[in-house]
């Protein structure tokens, strides 16, 4: 009998779990006086924040290496804690991700060589308060300073302490007029702080204009708010977004832990609404510096339709050596990777190179030998194959030249 005559049984439902979710035992827990409305209000996250040490301490066992590390860090660098996010917090185990994440231990009050201010020279492309131009097509816009949570391993740890990056109204039209009068930009990321703690009207009131200007292409929006505030993701913003496609938002998952149903609801309304969100991990020692672990991060993410788009090696931040990993398990976890889930799966490792050099990618090196006529290769298993090398080596592209004349014509360029 022809196979494809066969019935199709369907497919069972997955079992839902009977178990409340993680940030609702935390809840629980935690806040068991907030309402369902207060709890989805992310401007009540934000006013009931965790911003110090006695807080801290009605809702965490600290140990003694959070407690020094509370104290002795507050002059450098802000804590904050949105209630959500603290609602995944492991109380009994101090090495939950979620925890090492949000509260300091106190070897981040000690500056190690090699470690700076400015890791990634952007201080000296900054043409205006709010603009960075390190790379020739593309601008950094910063929007604010201000997050829902101050990350530990925050890389702009200079603007995020308070009251360096406030965005006026005058700076943000002079950062606008900037990159009207440069025509190399195509593509600007507004980061900060996260632009997602603007209201709807203020982030308007920057891309439309941006938007506007003709030569830029698109425009990118680094935020962690998904991960640490799902509830700010409203229709209302994902909306407004949408309304200036091409708009990408890149968001900030590091653990598995952190994709909860609340997580993956804000990033799915975001792609329902036509606009794609990409994440950029980054790996930090004791945290997600296993194989493992960041599998299970981008299949968690992939059926979220997030895409894992880069691994980064932890930037070389004043007070987070602690948290930094060596280049090799970097390559390490990539090597792991590959042949052994799917490409879509493997992010780009990245190092973003100190001082403003920009970021290089790397990979494992699957070269065994180069040769005029074959080049061999190792794959995943360690089995070597040949690719034979072409006769023919001229790569010039003939109809480019008409192309390039005609694509205008076309539509296919913006401008």
């Amino acid at each position: 009998m022809d196979a494809s005559a066969l019935p199709v049984e369907p497919s069972p439902e997955p079992r839902a779990s009977s178990r409340p979710s993680l940030s609702a035992e935390g809840r629980q827990r935690l806040f068991p006086a907030a309402t369902d409305a207060e709890w989805a209000d992310w401007r009540w996250h934000q006013r009931h924040s965790v911003r110090g040490l006695e807080q801290l301490e009605r809702y965490v066992s600290l140990t003694a290496d959070e407690r020094a590390g509370v104290q002795e860090t507050s002059a450098l660098f802000r804590i904050g804690i949105s209630p959500y996010y603290l609602s995944l917090i492991d109380p009994e185990h101090p090495f939950c991700p979620v925890r090492m994440q949000s509260i300091p231990v106190r070897a981040e009050a000690r500056i190690r060589p090699g470690e700076l201010a400015d890791p990634l020279g952007e201080d000296k492309t900054r043409p205006e308060e709010c603009i960075v131009h390190k790379y020739p097509d593309r601008v950094l816009f910063l929007a604010l300073d201000t997050c829902s949570v101050y990350c530990r391993h925050c890389t702009r740890r200079r603007i995020t302490q308070g009251g360096v990056a406030e965005l006026t109204k005058d700076q943000m039209r002079r950062g606008i007029d900037y990159v009207r009068r440069h025509p190399e930009v195509r593509d600007v990321l507004i980061s900060g702080g996260d632009p997602f703690l603007l209201s709807e009207a203020r982030l308007e009131e920057l891309l439309a204009p941006l938007s506007e200007i003709p030569h830029v292409e698109m425009i990118r929006i680094g935020t962690r708010v998904p991960v640490v505030l799902p509830m700010r993701v409203t229709d209302a913003l994902a909306s407004t977004l949408r309304r200036y496609a091409p708009v990408f938002v890149v968001t900030h998952f590091n653990h598995p832990k952190e994709v909860t149903p609340e997580a993956r609801e804000a990033c799915e309304r975001l792609i329902d609404h036509g606009v794609p969100v990409e994440n950029q991990a980054v790996l930090m020692r004791r945290i997600n510096s296993d194989a493992r672990i960041i599998k299970e991060l981008s299949h968690v993410l992939l059926r979220s339709r997030v895409r894992p788009y880069y691994l980064h090696q932890m930037d070389v931040a004043e007070g987070c050596e602690h948290l930094r990993t060596p280049i090799a398990k970097g390559l390490e976890i990539i090597q792991q990777l590959r042949g052994h889930t799917t490409g879509l799966a493997v992010p780009h490792l990245a190092v973003d190179l100190p001082g403003g050099g920009g970021k290089v990618t790397l990979q494992p090196d699957y070269v065994v030998e180069r040769g005029e006529r074959e080049t061999v290769f190792r794959n995943y298993k360690g089995e070597h194959y040949a690719y034979p090398e072409p006769e023919e080596t001229d790569c010039a592209c003939p109809y480019d030249e008409v192309w390039q004349a005609r694509s205008r014509d076309y539509g296919l360029r913006k401008g």
